[in-house]
């Protein structure tokens, strides 16, 4: 694995190589219920989502309530804030409509209904931001449960940085997200 530098932000190589394109009705939004924790969130989402409990409160399952109220929906894990799960697999904000699992909160956003979307680490999922050497360093998470999406980028010739383009420029901006494009444009 190699490790480019774009402006003060590390990419994995494999960030810049992937092709991907989610076929949400294939993987049913397996990405809000599998795994152990939930989305990493900062303090500023974290606030957000405590805010929006309220609101959300006639469109989240029974269970996804009682959970709340007894365990709040966010928590601390080694330092890291994250959404809550239950049972350590769906995440406290998950709804299914159609057999698909999705998230309150961004439904109720395009509803016009609240003033901002899900965590942007559900934005921009498959790729996770870490820390390394105190910057951030983009990881592209290759799970089972994306086979599909891979296998789609990949017929559809749709890079992954193109396909989370708007989180990665409002994490970024646009002059960043245009040196990433130049930059895999060049190396391709």
């Amino acid at each position: 694995m190699s490790v480019v530098s774009i402006g003060e932000v590390l990419v994995d190589r494999a960030v810049l190589d992937a092709k991907f394109s989610c076929p949400l009705e294939l993987c049913k939004g397996e990405c809000c219920v599998e795994g152990e924790l939930g989305a990493p969130i900062d303090e500023a989402e974290a606030h957000y989502l405590e805010s929006v409990v309220e609101p959300l409160r006639p469109v989240l399952p029974e269970r996804a309530l009682k959970y709340i109220r007894r365990h709040g929906c966010t928590e601390i894990y080694q330092g890291n804030l994250y959404t809550r799960t239950i049972d350590e697999r769906e995440c406290v904000f998950v709804i299914h409509e159609n057999g698909i699992a999705l998230c309150a909160v961004e439904a109720a956003w395009k509803r016009g209904e609240l003033s901002a979307t899900k965590p942007l680490s559900c934005r921009l999922f498959p790729i996770r931001v870490r820390k390394k050497f105190g910057l951030d360093y983009l990881v592209y998470e290759q799970h089972a449960m994306c086979r599909e999406a891979r296998r789609q980028g990949a017929e559809q010739q749709v890079r992954l940085i193109d396909y989370v383009a708007a989180p990665l420029i409002e994490r970024y901006g646009r002059e960043w997200y245009n040196s990433l494009k130049e930059f895999v444009d060049l190396s391709s």
